[in-house]
């Protein structure tokens, strides 16, 4: 049995059903040294086959017998795609192919278009070479064949594999094997019935309807790019969709129910207030009431003295609030002033104590000058005055044991003198110190916010490290608060008077004890 079947065996089957349907059961593919056999079942087949190839007057029947193998051709192509490449791989389609029969020439033709209508990428998995030979077939056929039907099914089949394949178009457009290719079909007769075909075809092979199919099919592509991209973002918007929904209906809900809350907490704010307003006036009505039972219950003659004392206590609220507004306003209108006023002194004290240095290293460090050279004049004038010093006062004659005890004496003084003024100045600096202290404590005063906008860190700033001071504030303190706590009937008509004696066991202070200065007026 031989590996190869002729392709021929395949056209030269019975025309029944029945017979196609026995020999397409009986082929499988196999893989034989790279190349893919047609393998026939039957032995008795195959030998039937080889002699319808033998047989020369199969290929000189009728154009009823060519319709009939076109027919076998097509149910063979539409049937058996598996065997498509090694059927363009095979040397009797390429036999078929260079044969000058008008029909088989046809035939095989048309089974090619036929072939790249269904697979069209399996003409490019076959060799450059078979590739090539089908190629220069297919153009000696169309330039070479005076037969009208040759050259119509040339031309259809050249135009269907330049239009399907990018590579076979410009391998017709730049191969030297096709270099006259564009200008010898500008000769062909026109006129024929393929001239539109043939037209095309030159339009193909032109550099500028090349550039125009490349420009348009760069814009289908994207044009394809963009219908994906669209369509995946459609679809993406569509899957989200759902979430975004839900995602509003959270938000409406959420919004909905703060927007309940907010009118729930304003109606609660609104009862509370009626409520607040209705207890004030059930107060109100409950103090006259009470004021008025009282009234009844007073002696006549005790009414006018009861209005009278009502009076002057609301008299004097309405003063202490006046001369506490006064004051205030007063204080924060001189405020300015006297931290302008610290702020010159200290820069003025830092400066004579820069001065007062700078003095200081001069003297320590300046050099030895000596002392003025006197003139002749200067000193006989000088000696003069101390001659005429010692007549007007003639001096008792000391002996020298005398004069060394006055030595001693002065020497004595000098040394007390320059002791004391050791002592001096470091009583000196101690009351710069105290000086300091004082007005660093009463810059901190005026710093101050008041007590009712005093925070965190800043009582602080009312802290005194002086133990004088800090008793001092400790008795007005307990003068303030014992004065505070007294019957306001022990306030009446009340003046200034001295001060509260405090036992000395209150005044037990330590460092760091609140600094109040002065009394607070009744």
């Amino acid at each position: 049995m031989e590996s190869n079947i002729h392709l021929s065996s395949l056209i030269s089957q019975h025309d029944d059903e029945a017979t196609r349907t026995s020999t397409l059961e009986g082929l499988e593919e196999g893989e034989v040294e790279g190349e893919t056999l047609l393998i026939i079942e039957s032995e008795d087949q195959a030998s039937m086959d080889l002699s319808h190839d033998q047989s020369g007057d199969s290929l000189n029947s009728d154009e009823g017998d060519v319709s009939w193998r076109e027919e076998q051709l097509s149910y063979f192509c539409d049937k058996c795609q598996k065997w498509i490449p090694a059927i363009l791989r095979s040397d009797h389609f390429l036999h078929l192919l260079q044969t000058d029969n008008v029909q088989v020439g046809s035939t095989v033709m048309t089974m090619l278009q036929n072939i790249l209508q269904i697979s069209s990428g399996d003409l490019l998995r076959i060799e450059g070479k078979t590739l090539h030979s089908i190629l220069n077939e297919v153009v000696f056929k169309l330039l070479s064949t005076p037969s009208p039907v040759i050259r119509s099914t040339a031309t259809r089949l050249l135009l269907l594999m330049a239009e399907s394949h990018q590579e076979i178009l410009i391998l017709l457009r730049l191969s030297a094997c096709y270099k006259g290719l564009r200008s010898l079909l500008n000769k062909q007769e026109p006129g024929t019935e393929f001239s539109q075909e043939l037209r095309h075809l030159i339009g193909l092979l032109s550099p500028k309807v090349y550039q125009e199919v490349e420009e348009q099919k760069l814009h289908q592509a994207a044009c394809l790019i963009q219908a994906y991209w669209k369509g995946f973002q459609t679809r993406k918007r569509l899957k989200k969709l759902p979430s975004a929904v839900i995602t509003l209906q959270r938000s409406f809900r959420s919004k909905r129910t703060k927007m309940l809350l907010k009118l729930s907490r304003q109606k609660e704010e609104e009862d509370r207030r009626l409520q607040l307003q209705l207890q004030r006036q059930r107060a109100m009505r409950l103090s006259r009431e009470l004021r008025l039972s009282m009234l009844e219950i007073v002696h006549p003659g005790q009414v006018e003295k009861h209005n009278r004392e009502i009076e002057e206590k609301s008299a004097l609220i309405i003063q202490k609030h006046w001369r506490g507004y006064r004051e205030r306003k007063n204080f924060c209108q001189q405020r300015p002033s006297l931290v302008e006023y610290k702020a010159a002194v200290t820069l003025q004290r830092a400066a004579l104590k820069f001065l007062a240095k700078c003095r200081k290293k001069k003297k320590l460090f300046a050099p030895w000058q000596g002392l003025r050279e006197l003139t002749d004049a200067c000193r006989v004038e000088l000696k003069q005055q101390v001659d005429d010093y010692i007549r007007r006062h003639p001096g008792s004659e000391v002996s020298g044991v005398i004069n060394r005890e006055l030595h001693s004496q002065a020497q004595e003084r000098l040394q007390h003198y320059f002791m004391g003024r050791a002592l001096e100045e470091r009583a000196q600096q101690h009351r710069e110190a105290l000086t300091a202290r004082i007005n660093t404590n009463i810059e901190q005063l005026m710093k101050a916010p008041s007590l009712k906008e005093a925070e965190g860190k800043e009582p602080e700033l009312f802290l005194s490290r002086s133990r004088p001071v800090a008793a001092k504030a400790k008795q007005a303190h307990l003068n303030t608060l014992k004065h505070i706590q007294a019957p306001w009937w022990k306030k009446l008509g009340e003046e200034a008077r001295d001060e509260i004696d405090i036992p000395k066991d209150e005044l037990s202070i330590e460092l760091g004890t609140l600094f109040i200065g002065g009394t607070k007026p009744p």
